[in-house]
């Protein structure tokens, strides 16, 4: 059986981000006060879990809201319906 905490349905779209604003991973991480290791977890969705405080500085670096930076994936599983 496979880990649920594995298979997430969060989308980072932090390499979008970054491109719209010219900005390279490792200024970001020089801005925000992240590795670039930590960061680039997170932007090939790797990442288990994000601290608010993580959050809140990479949206202020980049000007942008969480919704900006993080998406749903819609479910495919017929036991977990899709919201309206």
């Amino acid at each position: 059986m496979t880990d649920p905490v594995d298979h997430h349905r969060i989308e980072v779209h932090l390499d979008k981000l970054l491109a719209d604003r010219g900005i390279t991973l490792v200024e970001l991480s020089s801005q925000v006060g992240i590795t670039v290791a930590n960061l680039s977890i997170l932007k090939n969705g790797h990442a288990r879990a994000i601290r608010f405080s993580t959050l809140t500085a990479i949206c202020d670096a980049l000007d942008c809201h969480p919704g900006q930076l993080l998406s749903l994936q819609r479910s495919t599983h017929p036991s977990r319906p899709n919201p309206p």
